[in-house]
């Protein structure tokens, strides 16, 4: 839960100093943007499970 709340808040002290300095938010399109982070840890995931089963 440590981890979860650290990355919020570093999250929302860079989108603040992004918007102070006029800058671009740092970040993808919502809905795409979560997809691809979901899809990131589905294959990660599912790349280590596919070597416990089949390769060890």
């Amino acid at each position: 839960m440590v981890e979860i709340l650290a990355a919020f808040g570093t999250g929302i002290l860079v989108g603040v100093i992004f918007s102070l300095l006029k800058l671009p938010l740092p970040a993808p399109p919502v809905l795409s943007g979560i997809v691809g982070i979901f899809g990131i840890y589905l294959g990660g995931t599912a790349y280590h499970w596919i070597l416990e089963r089949f390769f060890s």
